[in-house]
């Protein structure tokens, strides 16, 4: 095997929400290492503008690619919007993917109504970075179809998974208040357009069940990431040798954030669904920083 299959995996967001995509990778690819940086000293990227958001996921990948890995995952929307072709740019020989583009290839794909909803932070749903992907991959993949969309920002829904307030009253509520809307139309396809979302998925789908005449399908831009993932480890050859035993996930797994580790701890396992390492203390608010050619 060579020595770039045993590299490890990276993955950098502003927080915990990334971790969502992390335990995705984790369950479909259990041979692979990984290093996860949470910008947390930055945490929200999504009220930044682009320009800082730009220079954040910049510095992020600096520090993972330094550290030695084999590709690269920008586990947050909001750097994906704003960071993918300047990371593509500055790092042309590293396979680097977004959480954009998967979750949205498997909406068109699956869309039979021809209407997609997407919900995300206020930040995501601003940037208008789903339509354009989204009507990007219909004259790519040649599809003779019309996609309506819908767009609703859910901001509490954050500090809601945050909180772990997951179900119940309270989330319900909020849910209801946000989702609505959709009732008057045909969507049939949901985009979490969030990587915090998920731990809220089945509230929204019980959401979804009581105000829809139809079912309607939640994509989860983690596991539509971690797909992407193996198939391109797979097809440029970079996927570590699967017949031996995998290494346990605590082992696999290291983490590193940019403010206080201990703040990180408790919600970081409620995110990743399971006990973590101690994560390390990382700087990287360098000389550089406002520097927009990295």
């Amino acid at each position: 095997m060579s020595t770039k299959k045993n590299l490890p995996i990276g993955v950098f967001d502003s927080g915990v929400g990334g971790l969502t995509v992390t335990r995705a990778i984790t369950e479909l690819l259990p041979h692979e290492q990984i290093i996860y940086l949470g910008d947390t000293a930055r945490v929200p990227y999504g009220n930044r503008g682009a320009d800082t958001v730009r220079r954040y996921a910049l510095n992020a990948s600096k520090l993972l690619i330094n550290e030695g890995i084999k590709a690269l995952v920008i586990a947050c929307n909001t750097a994906t919007a704003h960071g993918l072709e300047a990371l593509k740019h500055a790092y042309p020989n590293i396979p680097i993917i977004g959480v954009i583009s998967p979750v949205s290839r498997e909406a068109v794909m699956r869309t039979e109504r021809g209407a997609v909803a997407i919900i995300g932070t206020r930040g995501t749903i601003s940037s208008k970075c789903y339509p354009a992907e989204i009507q990007n991959l219909l004259t790519q993949l040649n599809l003779d179809k019309t996609i309506a969309l819908e767009q609703i920002a859910c901001p509490l829904f954050v500090p809601l998974a945050e909180e772990g307030w997951l179900q119940g009253e309270v989330p319900e509520k909020v849910a209801m208040s946000y989702l609505e809307p959709l009732k008057k139309t045909s969507v049939d396809t949901l985009i979490l357009g969030c990587t915090h979302y998920p731990m809220l998925r089945d509230t929204i789908a019980v959401t979804l069940d009581s105000i829809m005449p139809h079912h309607v399908t939640l994509l989860d831009c983690a596991q539509s990431t971690s797909r992407d993932l193996a198939g391109v480890l797979s097809e440029l050859d970079l996927a570590r040798d699967t017949t031996s035993q995998p290494l346990p996930t605590k082992e696999r797994i290291r983490f590193l954030v940019t403010d206080e580790p201990s703040g990180f701890m408790t919600t970081a396992i409620r995110f990743f669904g399971g006990p973590i390492q101690r994560p390390e203390h990382v700087n990287i608010i360098m000389e550089d920083d406002t520097n927009a050619d990295l």
